[in-house]
């Protein structure tokens, strides 16, 4: 290695000082390394219906609107059809899936659990359903007054 020496009196350094240098040029690197997307692969899965042995029993659904109505005795009823939660979550999967996707409409009887509720509109929460409804509210509220009622 060799030994730099003092230049004569009166002459210019002829070295450059290249610390500036490299630290801008690893500043601008860190920046473009930061920059850069990150690489993500997808793959497309056909996954099963989350029901299991359950899902050739299923009604179909209708193109138009679909009704969900639990009763006095913790039903669920798939447009008149008895389901479990986890059919209903595979119907709920085939309708947002179709083309143009159908109408949910959900009527929970006055008597119903209000777990079973819960956890059917947290089913229908988590499946993305876009066009949902409540029906039937309108019996549990008296719109007319008191003297009207006489």
């Amino acid at each position: 290695m060799g030994q730099a020496t003092a230049p004569a009196a009166g002459q210019p350094m002829g070295d450059l000082n290249t610390t500036p240098l490299i630290d801008v040029m690893l500043v601008l690197l860190v920046m473009f390394i930061i920059t850069i997307p990150v690489a993500t692969h997808s793959i497309e899965v056909d996954l099963p219906l989350p029901c299991g042995t359950d899902c050739p029993d299923l009604p179909t659904p209708d193109a138009v609107k679909n009704k969900i109505v639990l009763d006095d005795q913790n039903q669920i009823l798939w447009n008149g059809t008895a389901v479990t939660e986890q059919q209903m979550a595979a119907l709920l999967i085939q309708t947002t899936q179709m083309d143009v996707e159908p109408e949910l409409q959900f009527e929970p009887t006055a008597n119903a659990s209000y777990a079973l509720a819960a956890r059917t509109l947290d089913t229908i929460k988590s499946v993305g359903v876009s066009k949902f409804g409540f029906v039937g509210n309108e019996r549990y509220r008296q719109f007319a007054s008191a003297e009207e009622d006489s």
